[in-house]
């Protein structure tokens, strides 16, 4: 097993004058759950169609297990379970004869009546008549099922309700356990911080951050909320917060890093009632999202 299960080094991928992805780099352990982060438009789809070889990039490498991208693409794919953001399949088969077609070219899969189960799948209906939800299934389904060493995923819970939701993520840690590499590409901030290790943001085509989920955490952006006794001067707490908004005797700031500075300028204040939260992880993306590049 080579030190990294994918390495994108120096990516870019241009049409025209448009430049969809910008110079990205990042590797990715084997064994971990990556999540690919940015609002539509913002390059995951096509570096995920560049990591599959659907598209070529205008330069830069990409290796998966140790193999090019480009020149070991067929054998890469033998060893890779992947799920389109727009998912394809034949119309007039059901789920049975895609995951006949499958076990044809892979073998028998060990664990398929067991992912249907999981999933509440009925592999009789054919493919024209399912909803989003159940089309979005059979997609995963046909992905996990011969259990790849390196799974890539765009958006793999969309149009699922919040338990199937749940069951993706059991599933994808079971995977985990068994030293699959995972890259998912979501829109699902509570997603990504339940089930990865670690974050990558990418903006306008560039990566803005790449960070793991505990240390996103330990970035501690709080959000306070302070009524006083008297009316207070904003200016006091202006090098310390940026605050969101103010009234004669109420202020709402928010505030990142070590929270101890603020609570002692507080506690020279007379105070009605305090308010603290912690930050969601959406709240730290947009953070991240605002920086410019």
């Amino acid at each position: 097993m080579p030190a990294n299960a994918i390495s994108i080094q120096n990516l870019k991928k241009y049409f025209g004058q448009t430049k969809a992805v910008d110079g990205i780099s990042l590797d990715i352990a084997p064994s971990e759950i990556f999540g690919f982060l940015g609002p539509n438009g913002a390059g995951k789809t096509t570096t995920i169609r560049c990591l599959m070889d659907f598209i070529r990039p205008t330069s830069g490498s990409i290796s998966i297990l140790g193999l090019d991208s480009q020149k070991d693409s067929v054998n890469i794919k033998k060893e890779v379970g992947f799920l389109s953001g727009d998912v394809r399949l034949y119309d007039n088969w059901t789920g049975t004869e895609h995951f006949s077609l499958v076990e044809n070219l892979n073998g028998k899969s060990d664990i398929l009546l067991s992912l249907i189960e999981r999933l509440d799948f009925n592999p009789k209906i054919k493919a024209k008549t399912l909803s989003s939800g159940n089309k979005q299934k059979l997609g995963l389904i046909l992905a996990l099922m011969h259990q790849p060493q390196v799974l890539i995923l765009d958006e793999p819970t969309v149009g699922l309700d919040p338990l199937l939701q749940n069951t993706i993520y059991e599933i994808l840690r079971e995977f985990r356990k068994k030293g699959c590499t995972i890259f998912m590409s979501s829109h699902n901030l509570r997603e990504v911080e339940v089930v990865c290790d670690r974050v990558g943001i990418i903006k306008n085509g560039k990566m803005v951050a790449l960070e793991t989920i505990a240390n996103l955490k330990r970035l501690a952006l709080h959000k306070v909320k302070a009524y006083f006794e008297k009316p207070i001067d904003p200016a006091l707490f202006d090098h310390q917060v940026d605050i969101i908004k103010s009234a004669a005797n109420f202020l709402e700031m928010q505030t990142k890093g070590d929270i101890n500075a603020l609570i002692k300028t507080l506690s020279q204040q007379k105070l009605q009632d305090l308010e603290i939260e912690r930050a969601s992880l959406e709240d730290i993306f947009m953070e991240y999202y605002r920086k410019e590049i």
